[in-house]
């Protein structure tokens, strides 16, 4: 994929790394700005910024050097959004990918699914059916934090209560503590608590409003 340049240059967006020298970018079009750094040698990297493609690169580049770059970026964050983002079809497969590395593939929902109505929770399952829903809220967020909810729901198909047999049931996760930190942290700013109702029916993982104290329940 060509991207035409559109002979603009401006200066460095607020938050661009700071190798990005004022002045030094590229001709682009509106939606991709290719930035050149003296201080680059060998890297190129690649970031969003309203709604623009920032794309930094070594100043020694020739133009030919420059597109190639500029086209293998885009692929390369285009390929990280859809792995972000996966459709139902997708979600599933990385459920039932997940319940055979890390549950002994014990779990096996009958539909994984994204929902759009569950602003208030992160995911929630039926045991009973095997069904699993996935907020809409987690699409962008990183993969290892999806992995970790698709994983805390599979679980529940197994053990619906937060008892220690559900926690060991997760403990071959390596990023069990970190995705759970990050759910925390946008809870937080969204201020909201983090709670787990338990139900023999349907096990719903729900952030709840905070009144006072914000009491998290793991």
């Amino acid at each position: 994929m060509a991207v035409p340049r559109s002979g603009k240059e401006t200066g460095p967006a607020p938050g661009a790394p700071a190798d990005v020298p004022p002045g030094a970018v590229a001709d682009g079009p509106p939606a991709v700005e290719v930035r050149r750094s003296g201080r680059r040698r060998r890297t190129v990297s690649a970031y969003r910024e309203g709604g623009r493609t920032i794309v930094l690169i070594p100043a020694r580049f020739t133009k030919a050097e420059e597109r190639h770059w500029v086209d293998t970026m885009l692929g390369r964050l285009a390929a990280g959004d859809r792995r972000r983002r996966p459709d139902d079809a997708e979600l599933s497969a990385r459920a039932r990918a997940l319940s055979a590395r890390y549950l002994a593939d014990a779990a096996r929902p009958t539909s994984v699914r994204w929902v759009g109505n569950q602003m208030s929770r992160w995911g929630s399952c039926t045991p009973a059916d095997g069904t699993i829903r996935i907020s809409e809220r987690l699409k962008g967020m990183p993969g290892y934090v999806l992995d970790y909810v698709l994983l805390h729901e599979l679980a529940h198909l197994l053990r619906p209560a937060h008892d220690r047999e559900f926690w060991r049931l997760l403990a071959t996760y390596p990023r069990v503590e970190r995705a759970r930190g990050y759910l925390e942290a946008v809870a937080s700013a969204a201020g909201l608590g983090a709670a787990w109702p338990d139900d023999e029916n349907e096990v719903d993982w729900e952030p709840v409003a905070v009144v006072s104290e914000p009491t998290t329940l793991f």
